[in-house]
């Protein structure tokens, strides 16, 4: 009987340092429901959108009430200044797929960098941006000649297209 007990108190102890973890590792607390790093051999389905055309697997899913909250693992440093416009749109694409795929509209989700977290409130004019940036993407993805769209040099450095570009800045 006293072993039951002990092993009782075991598992509550080790759910309750779980969530300690969840917490100050920047997860919001609550059951991880999908994951797109492979365990035990299993691969996490990949979400599509008919309606919006486009698809993904965001690193994390987890409950937070009725609600799934996409979590994006980046590995670098937190930027200074916010996370960058293209975390937060691949952000914006997972909330829109878990929308359309779930039925349920996340309020927000996460950005976890190494040293630091961002929250991204979904919001309809999020949604709107996202909705303008793939309508770019597709319509570059057709055309004849696609303009550069940074002015890092470094970025261009590494580029596969260099010697294939007229607008190289390396």
């Amino acid at each position: 009987m006293i072993w039951w007990i002990l092993l009782f108190v075991l598992a509550l102890l080790l759910v309750g340092l779980g969530r300690r973890v969840q917490r100050i590792s920047g997860m919001p607390v609550g059951p991880v429901v999908y994951s797109d790093y492979r365990q035990w051999g299993r691969v996490e389905r990949t979400f599509f959108s008919s309606t919006h055309q486009v698809s993904g697997k965001p690193d994390y899913l987890v409950r937070s009430g009725k609600i799934h909250l996409p979590v994006e693992v980046k590995s670098s440093r937190a930027p200074l200044c916010g996370p960058y416009s293209s975390h937060v749109h691949q952000l914006a694409a997972y909330c829109l797929l878990v929308e359309d795929q779930l039925g349920v509209r996340p309020t927000h989700g996460l950005i976890k960098y190494n040293d630091g977290v961002f929250e991204v409130e979904y919001t309809p004019q999020l949604k709107r941006q996202l909705l303008q940036v793939l309508d770019a993407m597709r319509e570059d993805a057709v055309a004849v000649e696609v303009d550069r769209s940074h002015q890092e040099s470094g970025r261009c450095r590494g580029c596969g297209l260099q010697s294939a570009c007229g607008q190289c800045l390396s």
